[in-house]
């Protein structure tokens, strides 16, 4: 079907190259491509709120991606069918392209969720740091397939839509004084960034930080708030399953923090839900209504003229959004803050950093172990890292190879090196 909304800009592949007489659109082989690669599939072992492979029903970043991607395509569908929408049966915004970001939005995440990321960036601060957004724009553009090391070529809308931040880290860390913890690209991507950007260089009024994050193309906005949307409904939905989050806890909480619980609240409808067993209706009738509290709005910048992608942003009814904020307080100082899930994060956070510590002093700083050269890696991985210019890229490349590890492989790695009773023949084989 033809569509007005979208140019040559828009579907231009970073490389220049074309797709040829492909049946599919641009933006279908960017989705297809993603899926079909081990780094999409990998996220089915990684953390999302509890550990993966505890139970087969509680949510890695595999079935969280699959659900952004749902609601997703929902929102790009309700947006279309509204009475006063700008958009038409020839002009819309392209449910392929958003399911292509939404299951992108998280591939860069490293075992053991958030712990992880904060664990690597901290290691990594050295050497430009790590950020997950960081690493799917990485990903993406250099790394995806792993046979080539060249990356994916996504189309410039593709790659613009998983840009949820665009300040570099040495912008961040000139602003603020500080080394950057987190909401930052790698200093080496500014070229990607650039060519998103079309070349324009961002106004005064956008400088490093929350300001110029805010800035993002109408697909990426969409993304999201579905993340957020998922994150603040669907990890509920875990939460209560796993026993963390009962109505005892949610009312303690609600009188320390000041916040009703009344009938007609979303704290009491919560409850409500829990004391009927309803929890998952509840979340899918939430999700609805989350996705329908959304509209368009014209806008106006300095890309703007150059396409419509910046042309539009979303604007999100404020009692959904004030709900949506609530209900993730509550998961994170409920849940995420309490001791068990803390205990898990700093085991993970301890496992990457041991092996930060026996791979970096192998590959980065290229020493001896009690004068024997192990070799720790793969043979492939280890002669990428050895003809590596320098050390700094060295370490973004022991880097990349702990954040592709799903949290399984992780702990199976530790357990061979620092383990005198785990390993076995096969693990030579395997």
């Amino acid at each position: 079907m033809l569509n007005r909304f979208y140019g040559a800009f828009d579907t231009e592949r970073h490389s220049g190259a074309g797709d040829g007489a492909d049946y599919r659109s641009p933006f279908q082989i960017d989705r297809d491509r993603v899926l079909h690669t081990p780094t999409f599939r990998r996220l089915q072992n990684k953390t999302q709120v509890f550990w993966s492979g505890e139970y087969d029903f509680y949510r890695t970043r595999l079935t969280h991606s699959l659900e952004v991607a749902q609601i997703g395509k929902s929102i790009s569908y309700w947006l279309k069918s509204q009475p006063d929408s700008p958009l038409e049966d020839d002009f819309f915004i392209d449910p392929d392209l958003l399911e292509a970001i939404c299951l992108s939005h998280d591939l860069g995440h490293p075992p053991f969720g958030h712990a992880g990321e904060r664990t690597l960036n901290h290691l990594m601060q050295e050497h430009g740091g790590f950020e997950g957004n960081a690493q799917t724009l990485r990903l993406l553009s250099e790394r995806i397939f792993s046979a080539k090391r060249c990356g994916m070529d996504p189309t410039r809308a593709f790659l613009d839509g998983v840009l949820k931040y665009k300040s570099l880290w040495t912008d961040l860390k000139a602003s603020t004084g500080k080394l950057p913890h987190h909401h930052f690209i790698y200093d080496e991507q500014h070229a990607y960034l650039d060519w998103a950007l079309a070349g324009n260089d961002f106004p005064l009024e956008l400088p490093p930080g929350p300001a110029r994050d805010s800035f993002k193309s109408i697909e990426c906005q969409v993304m999201d708030w579905a993340d957020d949307t998922a994150y603040s409904l669907n990890d509920l939905s875990d939460s209560v399953r796993a026993g963390f989050l009962n109505i005892e806890k949610i009312e303690a909480w609600a009188e320390k923090q000041g916040e009703a619980t009344g009938p007609d609240t979303p704290l009491g409808d919560l409850m409500r839900a829990i004391r009927l067993k309803r929890v998952d209706p509840f979340v899918g009738k939430r999700i609805g209504k989350y996705i329908q509290s959304t509209h368009l709005e014209t806008d106006v910048n300095f890309l703007s003229g150059v396409t419509n992608r910046y042309r539009y942003r979303l604007a999100i009814d404020p009692t959904v959004k004030a709900e949506s904020k609530l209900f993730k307080r509550l998961a994170f100082e409920v849940v995420f803050l309490s001791p068990q899930l803390k205990q898990l994060e700093h085991k993970g956070s301890r496992i990457l950093r041991q092996l930060w510590e026996v791979l970096g002093e192998r590959y980065v700083s290229q020493q001896t172990i009690d004068g024997q050269d192990f070799q720790l890696l793969p043979a492939d991985t280890a002669a990428e890292i050895a003809s590596a210019p320098n050390e700094a890229m060295r370490a973004r490349l022991v880097c990349d190879f702990l954040a592709g590890m799903t949290d399984g492989y992780a702990a199976r790695t530790y357990k061979r090196l620092f383990s005198p009773d785990f390993g076995s023949i096969g693990d030579l084989v395997g």
